[in-house]
């Protein structure tokens, strides 16, 4: 299976901006120390991580109400709420925009608990 489009596209902006930072050929070396990033490149590696953390409990939330057959209106409703904030994180990341940024992800948080909810009633 292919990864989302959003997971791709997230993947692929931190893949290109920290390139930019970091002395020639130290990507290509063995890593054995973190090459520090700084400003937009850190942040987009930040929000990356932040990602893959809200897409644990988020694809936990969407497997348990798919195989419940709990799906309907209000949970889609939910799935594309955490979707559409994920997409809006990312630019408030970057670029720093404080208190928006938090609000953003609580509002992906309480989408896809709102989905876990909704599989236990």
């Amino acid at each position: 299976t292919r990864p989302p489009h959003l997971q791709r596209g997230q993947s692929a902006l931190y893949a290109v901006r920290p390139t930019r930072q970091p002395p020639p050929g130290a990507a290509r070396g063995p890593r054995d120390e973190p090459i520090p990033l700084r400003g937009r490149a850190a942040r987009a590696q930040r929000a990356m991580n932040n990602h893959f953390e809200g897409l644990i409990l988020f694809s936990i939330a969407a497997l348990v109400i798919h195989t419940t057959g709990q799906s309907g209106a209000f949970t889609t409703a939910c799935a594309f709420a955490y979707l559409a904030a994920r997409i809006v994180y990312i630019p408030c990341y970057l670029y720093a925009l404080a208190p928006w940024r938090s609000l953003v992800w609580a509002l992906g948080w309480f989408a896809t608990l709102l989905m876990l909810l909704a599989a236990l009633f």
